[in-house]
């Protein structure tokens, strides 16, 4: 328990931090905050379970794409210095820790009172155009409440995932497009429903870790343990 803890706060802080010296102490601030981040990130991973760390790892290579694919490719969003930072791919991974400790403690009624509370936010910035990107990932979110296995990490991302996208873009980390070049939907900065794509991003690394199992594992021996279900 107070492992568990002290994890959420040494995560929390390092993000935190992490992304005051990346804005503010010029490009040396991005290049602490890269070094920071991965080594508290492999310093996690090591008291981690394998099917665990095998999970991270997965998490970090996806991140890695989605950033690639989001950021320079779709131009949804843009970072300070037109980069992918070094820190973000683990970032990701150290927010899913985050998530995970805090959705173990969540209660059942999470589930569905996030959803109810933010979609009439939602419905009205789609309404007026303002936010029509979260139109599209709220109901990926929503869906994977209906269909995943994950469902209180997945609310819990939610939360997570906003409350650090409207911190990252006040301090001007990153910036999301007003008009998303290629999708055409107009979006506010940060969206609300970001927190939808880590929902995505589990949904992908528990694919691929079940693919792994059935690969190692003797036909009726195929054991889903690892697969969360709060």
């Amino acid at each position: 328990m107070r492992g568990s803890a002290a994890s959420v706060i040494v995560i929390a802080g390092a993000i935190a931090l992490g992304l005051v010296l990346d804005q503010n102490v010029e490009i040396w601030g991005q290049w602490i905050t890269n070094f920071a981040v991965w080594l508290l990130f492999l310093g996690l991973l090591r008291r981690r379970p394998h099917t665990e760390q095998m999970g991270l790892l997965v998490c970090v290579l996806f991140a890695t794409a989605g950033e690639i694919l989001l950021s320079l490719v779709l131009g949804l969003y843009e970072y300070r210095l037109s980069n992918i930072p070094l820190f973000v791919p683990p970032g990701h991974a150290l927010l899913f820790m985050l998530g995970s400790t805090m959705a173990a403690r969540a209660r059942d009624w999470v589930v569905w009172a996030v959803p109810l509370a933010a979609a009439p936010l939602a419905l009205f910035l789609v309404a007026t155009g303002a936010d029509t990107l979260s139109g599209m990932l709220f109901a990926i979110f929503v869906l994977c409440l209906l269909f995943g296995p994950s469902k209180k990490l997945y609310a819990t991302m939610f939360i997570l995932a906003l409350a650090m996208e409207i911190y990252g873009t006040r301090l001007g980390n990153w910036t999301w497009a007003a008009r998303a070049p290629l999708l055409g939907l107009a979006t506010l900065n940060p969206p609300l429903a970001a927190g939808a794509f880590y929902c995505v991003l589990d949904l992908m690394v528990m694919g691929v870790l079940i693919a792994l199992r059935r690969r190692q594992a003797p036909p009726g021996l195929i054991m889903l343990a690892g697969v969360r279900r709060n």
